[in-house]
């Protein structure tokens, strides 16, 4: 079941797709500076455009659509991450380099049953090694920026960061 009140107070009041088809290019350069904004389709689709560093996972192969292409198609692309559909992230590239990204909104909630908690942001890297986690390094896919995925000793991932350096995406884990 979602939980539309509890996104509304964490995140704040979600906006329409008309209204953020009028305000694109505010947001998604506010995701680009770690804002994230609820967009509605239908009252009861819900996606987040995140910056990169919210993506769970790694970014290798999810669907990659460039910014004017997702303006114009914004409410089908709300739909698609939107749960109980899909729910896979998809990129938004600017000359195809990812800048942000439309997830579900849900999965900021936190992990549903069965998934991994992420560790707490206190404690960083070193509480993840601390607690017996696995941290590897590798250069994004798109050959701009660095990937940091942290897994636990089963090798589930626990948290993932990325940024344009590898401080950058070890920050971001935590």
């Amino acid at each position: 079941m979602i939980n539309y009140s509890e996104l509304e107070a964490r995140l704040g009041v979600p906006i329409g797709v008309e209204e953020a088809r009028s305000r694109w290019g505010a947001l998604v350069g506010a995701a680009g500076e770690g804002q994230v904004t609820l967009i509605t389709r239908e009252r009861w689709e819900w996606a987040a455009l995140v910056p990169l560093s919210k993506v769970p996972g790694v970014l290798t192969g999810l669907p990659v659509v460039s910014l004017s292409t997702a303006k114009a198609k914004l409410g089908d692309l709300v739909r698609q991450v939107a749960e109980p559909y899909d729910d896979s992230p998809v990129l938004l590239a600017r000359h195809r380099t990812p800048v942000a990204a439309l997830i579900a909104a849900t999965r900021l909630l936190g992990p549903r049953t069965g998934e991994q908690v992420a560790p707490p942001g206190a404690g960083g890297v070193e509480a993840l090694l601390r607690d017996g986690c696995t941290v590897t390094l590798s250069r994004h896919p798109t050959g701009s920026g660095v990937i940091a995925v942290a897994r636990d000793r089963d090798g589930g991932e626990v948290a993932v960061g990325t940024g344009d350096n590898a401080e950058q995406a070890l920050r971001a884990l935590g």
